[in-house]
C-alpha cells in the first residue's frame, strides 16, 4: 500500500505526460460536454430546488482542488521546490479560488476577476500542461490539475448560462488591474528567490510549452506578455461587445419602424 501511494503522489523520473495526446484532448472534451450540457440544461438548473446546494457543492469541489496541490507536497515535502515553485503566485490558483466564492455567494465582482483571468491566462495551461510532463493518468498530480483547471470553467459557464452574469467594459478593466497587481509581485519574488520563475516571466519552462515563443531576453519577454495579455483580454469580452452592438443596433431599427408606422 505505501508503495501505491508513494507512485500515485508521487512524479515520474521520465516523461510520461506529452501534449496533443488523448491524455490531453480527453479531459479537454469533457470539459466541452460539461459546458454543453449546462447550457442545454440551465432552465432546470434554474429552478431547481437544489440550485443552492449544487453551486455550494461545485464551490467546495474548487477548494479541495486547489488545497490538494498544497496537502501533496506537506505529506510528500521532497516533491517540493520550496519557495522556488511553491508560493501561491498564480494566475489559475487564484481563479480557482476566487470561482468558489464567485459560485457560494454569487458575485458579480469576483466574476469579472475570474472570466478575464481564466479566458485569458488559464486558457494557456489548457493548451500546454507543462506541469504534467512527468505525471501521467496514473498520478494523482494529474487527475488534481485537470479538475482544478477545468472547473473553473464549469463554474464561470454555469453563472453564465443559470444565473445571467456577463463582464463589462468596467469589469475587465478591474481585472486588468488586479492581475498586473499581481504580475508586480510575481515580479518582485523572482528577483528575490534565485530560480524563480511565477508566471513564466523569468525564463521558458524545461518542458514544451506556447510559451516557448516568447524571447529569452526579460524585457521583451514581459513587453510580449503585456500585449498577448492585453490582446487575449480584448478578444474575451468581444462577443459581449458584439451582442450589446446587435441588440443596439435592432433597437433603432425597431424604433425607426415605429417611428415610421
Amino acid at each position: 500500500m505505501k508503495e501505491f501511494l508513494t507512485y500515485f503522489f508521487g512524479v515520474g523520473t521520465e516523461p510520461e505526460f506529452a501534449i496533443f495526446t488523448p491524455a490531453h484532448f480527453a479531459p479537454i472534451a469533457l470539459l466541452l460536454v460539461a459546458l454543453f450540457m449546462l447550457y442545454k440544461f440551465r432552465e432546470p438548473l434554474r429552478n431547481s430546488r437544489h440550485e443552492t446546494n449544487i453551486r455550494y457543492i461545485l464551490g467546495f469541489m474548487l477548494i479541495i482542488c486547489d488545497m490538494s496541490f498544497y496537502w501533496r507536497l506537506a505529506a510528500a515535502p521532497w516533491l517540493s521546490e520550496g519557495p522556488i515553485s511553491s508560493l501561491p503566485i498564480g494566475v489559475c490558483g487564484w481563479a480557482v479560488i476566487f470561482c468558489s466564492f464567485m459560485i457560494i455567494g454569487k458575485s458579480q465582482k469576483l466574476f469579472d476577476i475570474a472570466y478575464f483571468w481564466l479566458l485569458s491566462g488559464s486558457l494557456f495551461a489548457l493548451l500546454t500542461p507543462t506541469p504534467l510532463t512527468y505525471c501521467g493518468p496514473t498520478r494523482f498530480r494529474y487527475y488534481q490539475f485537470w479538475l482544478e483547471h477545468t472547473l473553473g470553467y464549469v463554474a464561470i459557464f454555469y453563472m453564465i448560462f443559470v444565473h445571467g452574469f456577463r463582464p463589462n467594459i468596467r469589469s475587465m478593466i478591474r481585472s486588468y488591474c488586479v492581475l498586473w497587481v499581481m504580475a508586480g509581485i510575481a515580479t518582485w519574488v523572482n528577483i528575490m528567490i534565485p530560480g524563480a520563475n511565477y508566471l513564466y516571466m523569468a525564463r521558458p519552462e524545461s518542458a514544451p510549452s506556447v510559451l516557448d515563443i516568447l524571447p529569452p531576453n526579460y524585457g521583451l519577454r514581459v513587453a510580449v506578455i503585456v500585449v498577448v495579455i492585453t490582446v487575449m483580454f480584448v478578444l474575451a469580452y468581444l462577443p459581449w461587445y458584439l451582442k450589446d452592438k446587435k441588440a443596439a443596433q435592432e433597437k433603432i431599427l425597431s424604433l425607426e419602424a415605429d417611428t415610421a408606422v
